[in-house]
């Protein structure tokens, strides 16, 4: 029954993690925000095109998809099922629901299996898991904005900061296991900002804002 109970964690959190906030809203607004920009789904994409509002919307219910995740769908499944679990045990649950929030959210079958990078999702997930060491590659995140004006570049900066924050804040080995695995899949997701970081094509916050297809007149 256990196997069963995390089972049904992971797809709960990821059906939560897949809700396409960023297209949803995007959508109301008359515009494909897959065809605009990076293509992407996320709140970066969206507070540059859809302005400062919608992005904030956007980077807190995608956070808060990562959070409910944690805190909501992790615990209440052992419950639902009637487990009686060790802490060791709630611990994977929360776990597998922060994941399974994440993965919905870069791959979410709604469309085509084509998401965002999870930056924001994984912030509510690390709120709920480690809120120190999220705290301390957010600094991290911060300055490396402030002196480049570049968000990709902010965030994977953040990421690699991520196991060793897990560590210096004396989280368990697993909590440090998870945390670099959570590191290497948002980095994984940036390889396009990537290339264009290493050919000077990315893009600056505060840089001019093409034309949104589809955007009304």
């Amino acid at each position: 029954m256990a196997v069963v109970a995390y089972i049904l964690t992971f797809v709960a959190a990821y059906l939560l993690g897949s809700i396409p906030t960023g297209y949803l809203v995007a959508k109301a607004r008359g515009i494909d925000i897959r065809t605009v920009g990076s293509g992407n789904i996320g709140a970066t994409n969206v507070f540059r095109y859809l302005g400062v509002p919608a992005g904030i919307f956007v980077l807190l219910a995608d956070a808060a998809k990562g959070w409910a995740a944690v805190e909501i769908v992790g615990k209440f499944m052992p419950q639902w099922a009637q487990l009686n679990v060790s802490s060791q045990s709630l611990e994977w649950f929360r776990i597998i629901g922060g994941f399974g929030a994440i993965i919905g959210h870069n791959y979410t079958c709604w469309l085509q299996f084509k998401g965002g990078k999870g930056i924001a999702t994984s912030a509510g997930v690390l709120l709920a898991l480690v809120p120190l060491a999220l705290l301390i590659i957010l600094g991290v995140w911060v300055v490396v904005f402030a002196l480049s004006r570049y968000v990709s570049l902010a965030s994977i900066a953040a990421a690699l900061t991520l196991p060793f924050a897990a560590w210096l804040t004396h989280q368990s080995f697993t909590i440090v296991i998870i945390t670099s695995l959570m590191a290497a899949l948002a980095i994984y997701k940036h390889k396009g900002n990537i290339k264009r970081l290493m050919s000077g094509t990315e893009n600056r916050v505060g840089g001019k804002k093409p034309a949104a297809a589809g955007a009304p007149k």
